[in-house]
């Protein structure tokens, strides 16, 4: 394989248009790249929460970073297939993967009766951060999916699941430093009435 970033900048994007990987030129402002933005910051913030889980006591750090790993590989899959209309990179055995460690680390976690608050350890907070970062890009996907029916259902499901592990895995994160989950409170104006 030759050098594929030989020259970072091209100057090709300075009147606000963008090539895709099929070579063909879009507005910076396109759905498809509102989608691969939201893609690529899910994948950055991502990245956050492995370097900071490699800095903290939550155990079992080697098997996070696999799985934080194979996520980011998965998210850059997907970008190309957004990038490259009708091109396919993600296999199912991504879905699977993911709902195997869902069942894996919902195990040991208490059945929720309530509602949590995206807040807690900075793992935690982290994990609920990129859950929401992870339902945007697939709010941004189904709009692009709904306008060029091009983009795979394994595409729209590995986001659909990512969110639902980064949901389990905040919980996860939270109980593996000792914390419990932060519990929304329905009538918390109560505590401040006169």
């Amino acid at each position: 394989m030759g050098h594929r970033l030989s020259k970072i900048y091209t100057r090709t994007g300075d009147t606000g248009t963008t090539g895709l990987g099929d070579g063909s030129r879009v507005a910076k402002d396109d759905l498809r790249i509102h989608a691969l933005g939201d893609v690529d910051e899910l994948n950055a913030i991502i990245g956050v929460l492995r370097a900071q889980i490699s800095h903290s006591t939550v155990q079992d750090q080697a098997a996070w970073d696999k799985s934080l790993s194979l996520i980011q590989h998965w998210l850059f899959d997907l970008g190309g297939e957004v990038c490259i209309p009708n091109y396919h990179l993600l296999q199912s055995l991504c879905i699977d993967y993911l709902e195997q460690d869902i069942d894996r680390m919902n195990q040991d976690l208490p059945m929720l009766k309530e509602f949590i608050l995206p807040s807690g350890s900075l793992n935690c907070s982290y994990a609920h951060q990129a859950r929401a970062v992870c339902r945007r890009a697939e709010r941004s996907l189904m709009t692009v999916h709904a306008r060029d029916q091009n983009i795979q259902a394994t595409a729209l499901q590995l986001l659909n699941r990512l969110s639902d592990w980064l949901f389990v895995a905040s919980r996860a994160l939270q109980r593996s430093e000792g914390g419990q989950e932060v519990l929304w409170q329905k009538n918390i104006n109560d505590s401040i009435a006169p």
